[in-house]
C-alpha cells in the first residue's frame, strides 16, 4: 500500500433552476439554496475515488460554504470518502478567488496532503483562478485541465496525468506533493449511494472547521480582504424570435429563397 495523503476539493454551487442573487450587495445567496456538486469537482471526486480503490489510499474530502451542504457530505462519505471538512464561517461571505484560495490555502497548507484533486473550474463562478492560486500559495506542483489519471499513475514520488485537446494528448509527469485540476471532459463520474447505505450513520466522519480555528484576520477575508468587486450586475434582455417551419417541397424552398433575399443573403444578379 502507498502511504500517501489524498485530499479532494470539491465546491456546491447553486443550482441554476434555483439561482438566487443579491443585487444590492452584489453576491450570490448561499444559505439554504439549492445547490449541486460543481461538474468539474465530481469528476475530481470520481478520480480521487479510483485511486482510493487501486492503491488503498485514505481520502479526506473539503469543502468550503454554508452549513447547509452538510447532507451532500455524507452522501460522499458514503460513497468511499473516509472523512469530510466543511470550512464555513459567517466571515468567510463574499470572499473572491483571492480571499477564498487565501482561507483554503491556509487549510491545506495545515493538511499537508499528498496529493490535491478538484475541479478545473466552476459554473457559478468561471475563472478557474482557485486551484492554481493555492498551489501558487502552498507552493505545490500544478496541471489543470486533466483528462486522464493514467492507469499506473503513481511512481517514484510522481503522479501521472494527461491533457487532451482537439489538436494532442500532452503527458505529465508531476513531483508530489501535486495539486490537479480535473476537467469534466475526463468523464470520470462518481457513483451513487448504493441503497445499504442511505441511512447509514457518518456525521462523525463529518469536521467543521470556522475561522477560530483558521485564525486569518478578518481584513484578509470576505469582502473586506477580496482584491475584486463587482462593480454592477443586469439581467440580459432576451430578444423575440419569430419561428417559422417550412416543408422541403417547391413551395417551402422558394419560400426561403425569397426570406434570404429579404434579407439581403442573395445576389438579385
Amino acid at each position: 500500500m502507498i502511504q500517501v495523503r489524498v485530499i479532494c476539493l470539491v465546491k456546491f454551487v447553486p443550482d441554476v433552476e434555483a439561482f438566487q442573487y443579491d443585487s444590492e450587495k452584489k453576491q450570490l445567496i448561499r444559505e439554504n439554496v439549492k445547490t449541486i456538486i460543481n461538474p468539474d469537482d465530481a469528476s475530481a471526486l470520481a478520480a480521487t475515488l479510483r485511486l482510493k480503490k487501486q492503491y488503498g489510499l485514505s481520502v479526506e474530502l473539503v469543502t468550503m460554504g454554508p452549513v447547509s451542504v452538510k447532507p451532500k457530505l455524507r452522501d460522499y462519505i458514503r460513497i468511499g470518502a473516509d472523512k469530510a471538512v466543511l470550512i464555513s464561517d459567517a466571515a468567510y461571505s463574499g470572499s473572491d478567488t483571492y480571499a477564498t484560495s487565501l482561507i483554503l490555502g491556509d487549510y491545506l497548507r495545515q493538511a499537508k496532503a499528498d496529493i490535491i484533486l478538484t475541479g478545473t473550474h466552476t459554473i457559478d463562478g468561471d475563472t478557474a483562478h482557485v486551484p492554481a492560486q493555492i498551489a501558487e500559495r502552498i507552493d505545490y506542483s500544478f496541471l489543470s485541465g486533466i483528462t486522464k489519471l493514467e492507469e499506473q499513475c503513481m511512481k517514484d514520488h510522481t503522479i501521472l496525468c494527461s491533457v487532451e485537446s482537439d489538436e494532442c494528448i500532452l503527458h505529465y509527469s508531476l513531483e508530489l506533493p501535486a495539486l490537479l485540476a480535473v476537467s469534466r471532459e475526463s468523464r470520470y463520474s462518481p457513483p451513487y449511494v448504493s441503497y445499504a447505505d442511505l441511512d447509514r450513520y457518518v456525521d462523525d466522519k463529518i469536521e467543521v472547521v470556522t475561522n477560530a480555528g483558521l485564525n486569518i484576520h478578518e481584513e484578509r477575508i470576505g469582502l473586506k480582504g477580496s482584491r475584486t468587486r463587482v462593480v454592477d450586475t443586469y439581467t440580459k434582455a432576451l430578444e423575440t424570435r419569430q419561428r417559422t417551419i417550412v416543408s422541403t417541397d417547391d413551395e417551402g424552398i422558394e419560400y426561403v429563397y425569397q426570406f434570404l433575399k429579404e434579407k439581403g443573403f442573395v445576389d438579385e444578379e
